[in-house]
């Protein structure tokens, strides 16, 4: 098949891809992005994978596991983060992005999971949206990652890899879930976000993608190939 025929369904692109990502896990000691790392050493334990979700945003995988375990350490729920000033949580958290804005977010979050959640985190997506700093990338990581619902969580490079491919047509991450949800079928849906995020950061990168060694080199239509989505 060549990268102007039809694109082959969408369980033979992850029949590759999951194969590429046990051997690539395999070599590398098993190493998850920060979030499902987190999420899996803490059992799904919800608040975990917010505040890593919170803390990865516009930052390096390596800087948000290990500002996600500093702050942690100190704040396992939301009633001992907000037992920390605002100067202890940021010098937690540094230098992940924007730390003095995740900082207000955290706290925010936390005090409104106290009020109204009985400190839990909620676990539909009505609610999560209406915490601060909560967008739609974050509630369904939460939701697929935390509460093992079905949910589509896209991020740059899910959306970056699916309108590569040409799998789908989008010019938003917003636009590419709502047609996921249309053409995705649903036996993907929790997997899709950790698979395409270590997929984009190792092979299929935003800019010199390495093509060559890619195992869905012959299917993708290299739509935007050296542009960053």
């Amino acid at each position: 098949m060549t990268a102007k025929e039809t694109v082959p369904a969408w369980d033979e692109i992850f029949s590759v891809l999951e194969n590429w990502k046990r051997s690539y896990l395999c070599v590398n000691d098993g190493k998850e992005s920060s979030v499902t790392s987190l999420a899996l050493t803490s059992r799904r334990n919800p608040w975990v994978v917010l505040v890593s979700t919170i803390l990865s945003l516009r930052t390096k995988d390596a800087v948000t596991l290990s500002a996600s375990n500093k702050l942690l350490a100190k704040a396992p729920n939301p009633e001992k983060l907000l037992k920390l000033s605002q100067e202890e949580i940021e010098q937690l958290i540094y230098p992940a992005g924007f730390y003095r804005t995740k900082t207000e977010t955290l706290r925010k979050i936390a005090s409104i999971l106290i009020e109204t959640y009985n400190g839990k985190v909620p676990d539909n997506m009505e609610a999560l949206l209406a915490l601060p700093g909560v967008g739609r990338k974050t509630a369904n990581l939460v939701l697929t990652e935390a509460f093992d619902q079905d949910a589509i969580c896209v991020d740059v490079h899910v959306h970056r890899i699916c309108n590569r491919i040409g799998l789908i047509k989008t010019k938003t991450p917003d636009e590419s879930e709502t047609a996921l949800r249309n053409t995705l079928p649903l036996q993907y849906w929790k997997t899709i976000n950790s698979l395409f995020v270590l997929y984009g950061q190792q092979v299929c990168k935003p800019v010199s993608p390495h093509c060559s060694s890619c195992g869905i080199n012959a299917f993708c239509g290299k739509n935007e190939v050296g542009k960053s989505r």
